[in-house]
């Protein structure tokens, strides 16, 4: 197994965000605030802070604003200058600094799965990181969740996926891993199930948005076969590297908002504005 350090995070951003009609008619659900600062950069300072500077958006079409978001704006920063308003820009300024940007076009949507597998040119033959960025995970104090995971992936080398405990009667929603636990929240999983039945699910273990995935991903991702609506899972490449003992799934420490529902997002802002910017 290659010993190469993680150093890039990919960011599926295509999708058409339809639980937010019409607010996003015109706006990317991943720019959508979450008190001041647009969803996808929670997900890119998470990337930052767990010392992966290469960012890959896997991005559709009319969302350019996610790639304008972490691009200079000349005109703006000339009007805010010397201003009070001028250090507002200083967080994502920073991340421009520190990492550096691509965006690949995913052509059609046909799952998470294919659209992980078009990230290939941007990252080539190393491990990565994927960020999905309607999952804002937060752990005051402590090591981001990417962090632990980039940790994780030093000492065992494969294929992490991060997981959370679930109601049982909400399991019909994730991926379900079933496995071994090896030391505490650390599990060697042996096979996952894509959104089961409640009644037949082998656990209550859901991945979440968050994943480290080694190279041959991509090649696993190429041999895998449509599923419903053509489309291609990570779930199900996953399971060819699982069946060889090569995936890890790890109960992480902090909370996690699911920023895909409307619910979730209000929770999620309601959360940053006590507990950060309080």
């Amino acid at each position: 197994m290659s010993q190469q350090p993680v150093q890039s995070c990919v960011f599926p951003v295509a999708g058409l965000g339809t639980r937010f009609l019409p607010a996003t008619k015109a706006v990317p659900k991943e720019m959508l605030p979450v008190v001041d600062k647009p969803l996808i950069q929670y997900g890119v300072e998470e990337a930052e802070a767990a010392g992966l500077s290469r960012i890959c958006f896997v991005n559709g079409r009319h969302k350019q604003a996610i790639e304008n978001h972490f691009d200079r704006n000349v005109e703006l920063e000339q009007s805010i200058a010397g201003s009070a308003k001028e250090g507002l820009l200083d967080g994502v300024n920073r991340l421009m600094d520190r990492c550096t940007f691509s965006s690949i076009r995913q052509l059609e949507a046909r799952g998470l799965g294919h659209a992980i597998g078009c990230s290939e040119p941007a990252v080539g033959p190393a491990p990565f990181a994927v960020v999905l960025p309607d999952d804002l995970c937060v752990n005051p104090g402590g090591p981001s969740v990417l962090k632990q995971m980039v940790d994780l992936y030093q000492r065992y080398q494969c294929s992490i996926v991060a997981i959370e405990e679930v109601p049982q009667d909400q399991v019909d929603k994730y991926g379900v891993i079933a496995g071994t636990e090896e030391e505490p929240g650390v599990y060697r999983v042996s096979h996952m199930v894509e959104k089961p039945d409640p009644s037949e699910a082998p656990s209550n273990l859901a991945i979440i948005g968050r994943y480290i995935l080694t190279p041959d991903i991509y090649a696993l991702i190429g041999q895998t076969e449509p599923g419903k609506g053509g489309e291609i899972q990570i779930t199900d490449a996953l399971m060819k590297q699982a069946a060889a003992g090569k995936v890890i799934a790890y109960r992480f420490q902090g909370q996690r908002f699911d920023c895909g529902s409307v619910a979730g997002y209000v929770e999620a802002t309601q959360y940053c504005y006590e507990n950060l910017y309080r």
